[in-house]
C-alpha cells in the first residue's frame, strides 16, 4: 500500500559523519532531522559525549547522546583494517556529505584528507568543522568551547555588566552549538551549489571565526567604523540596569522598548512624574538615559508578586515575562502546546524526552525519528548495504 507520507526535505540525501562531542554532531543531528540519512562513524568505545551525563541503564548512552543523536545509525569499523578502510571507502563513495572535526594532520593520515575522499565521490560535499580558520597561526591547535568563548571575546562582556572583573563563561556549550548552527547553513548553501552546477567542495566551519562572527554582530558597535566614533559594545545589552528584577515574591523581565509604553507604565503606577525629571522629559532624553527609566521600576516592582505584574503588562500591551528554570520548561504551556517536548519509550534504555525539532515546515510532515543508536549498532547492516564483508 503507498504511503500518503510526504518526503523529508533532503530525504535521499547521505551524510557521513565522523564529529565528535557537540559542534558536529548537533550539526549532523539538525541534518537528521531534516530528512538525510545520517551514518555516525565512531571510534571503539563511541564518540566521547556519550559519557557526558548518566546513562539510565545502557553503558555509553548518556543524557547528552540521547539529546543529539536521534536518526543516526552508528557504525564501529576499525580504520586500521583493511575492512574498516574498505567500509569508509564505500560510505564516502555513496555519501552526499563527509563531515568531519578531526584536525588536518590526523585526518590525513587516515586517508581522509578532502584530495583522498575526492577521488572516492568527485562531488562531495566535504565538511570540516575547525577550531580555527587553517589560514591562521592556531590552525590544528585544539578547540573547546571554553577555548572559544575566551578567544572570541564572550568570556569578556559579563564583567562589563555586572562590575566583577573576573572574566566568566556563559554556562551552556554556547561556542559549539553556535559553531553547529553555521555548519548547518554552509552545508546546505553548499547542497545548493552542487544542485546547481553538479559541483562538490571543501567547506570549512571554524568555531573562533563563527562565534567572534556571531558576537560582533551587536558588539563591534561603534567600533564598526573607521576610525571608530566610539567603544565597542552595545551598550543596551550591557547596561546593568537592564536585568531581571524582583518583585514581592519573585523575580521579572520587563521590555517596555518603545517610549509610549514607558509612559503607560509611569502612569499605571502613579509616578507620571518621573518624565518630568531632568533628563527625561523627551524621546531622545528618555533613550540616552534608558538606566533611570529602570531604576525607577526596580523600586516599584516589588510592590506586586510576579502573577500580579503579568496580569496587569498583558492588559496594557508591555511584555513582560516570569523566569523560567530549565525544569520548568518542561511545564511551560506555550512549549506544551507547540509539542517541543514529547515523551518516548527506548527500547533499552525506557522513557526519555526528547525534544523536537523548533522548526516547521508547510510542504512537508513532521516525522519520527529512530531512537538514538548504540554504539555500533548498525556496523553490520550499514557494511551489508554498501556490500562489504567486514572480515579480512
Amino acid at each position: 500500500m503507498e504511503s500518503n507520507m510526504k518526503p523529508s526535505l533532503i530525504s535521499g540525501m547521505r551524510v557521513a559523519d565522523m564529529t565528535t562531542v557537540v559542534f558536529g554532531p548537533y550539526c549532523t543531528q539538525i541534518l537528521a532531522d531534516l530528512g538525510a540519512d545520517v551514518i555516525k562513524v565512531e571510534p571503539e568505545g563511541g564518540d566521547i559525549s556519550r559519557n557526558i551525563g548518566k546513562s539510565a541503564k545502557t553503558p555509553l548512552m548518556g543524557a547528552l547522546h540521547m539529546r543529539m543523536n536521534r536518526g543516526k545509525r552508528s557504525v564501529v569499523w576499525d580504520l586500521k583494517t583493511e575492512s574498516g578502510r574498505r567500509a569508509m571507502n564505500k560510505l564516502v563513495e555513496s555519501s552526499d556529505i563527509f563531515i568531519h572535526n578531526i584536525r588536518p594532520d590526523a585526518i590525513e593520515r587516515a586517508g581522509l584528507g578532502y584530495d583522498a575522499v575526492k577521488k572516492l565521490r568527485p562531488d562531495i560535499i566535504y565538511v570540516h568543522c575547525a577550531g580555527f580558520d587553517t589560514r591562521g597561526p592556531h590552525s590544528g591547535l585544539p578547540a573547546y568551547d571554553d577555548i572559544i568563548q575566551a578567544a572570541s571575546g564572550v568570556a569578556s562582556l559579563l564583567p562589563r555588566v555586572d562590575g566583577n572583573p573576573a572574566p566568566r563563561f556563559f554556562p551552556m556549550t554556547m561556542a559549539d552549538k553556535v559553531s553547529g548552527l553555521h555548519a548547518v547553513y554552509a552545508v546546505l548553501a553548499a547542497v545548493i551549489h552542487r544542485l546547481r552546477t553538479g559541483e562538490g567542495q571543501y567547506v570549512e566551519v571554524p568555531m573562533m571565526e563563527a562565534v567572534a562572527s556571531f558576537t560582533t554582530v551587536d558588539h563591534l558597535y561603534e567600533k564598526t567604523f573607521v576610525p571608530a566614533i566610539g567603544p565597542s559594545g552595545y551598550a543596551r545589552q550591557l547596561d546593568p540596569t537592564r536585568q531581571p528584577m524582583r518583585t514581592k515574591d519573585s523575580y521579572i523581565v520587563v521590555a517596555p522598548y518603545q517610549d509610549g509604553r514607558w509612559i503607560k507604565f509611569f502612569e499605571l503606577v502613579g509616578r507620571p512624574d518621573v518624565l518630568q525629571e531632568p533628563g527625561l522629559t523627551t524621546l531622545m532624553l528618555r533613550r540616552e538615559n534608558a538606566h533611570r527609566l529602570y531604576e525607577h521600576m526596580a523600586r516599584v516592582l516589588p510592590d506586586r508578586t510576579t502573577d500580579e505584574w503579568l496580569a496587569v503588562f498583558a492588559e496594557i500591551d508591555i511584555p513582560a515575562s516570569k523566569i523560567n528554570t530549565i525544569d520548568d520548561l518542561l511545564i511551560d504551556p506555550q512549549l506544551k502546546a507547540s509539542g517541543l517536548f514529547v515523551e518516548r519509550d527506548h527500547p533499552t534504555e525506557g522513557k526519555y524526552i526528547e525534544v523536537r525539532p523548533p522548526v516547521r515546515f508547510s510542504a512537508v510532515e513532521s516525522q519520527q525519528l529512530a531512537h538514538p543508536a548504540q554504539t555500533g549498532q548498525h556496523s553490520a547492516d550499514v557494511a551489508r548495504e554498501l556490500g562489504v564483508d567486514l572480515k579480512d
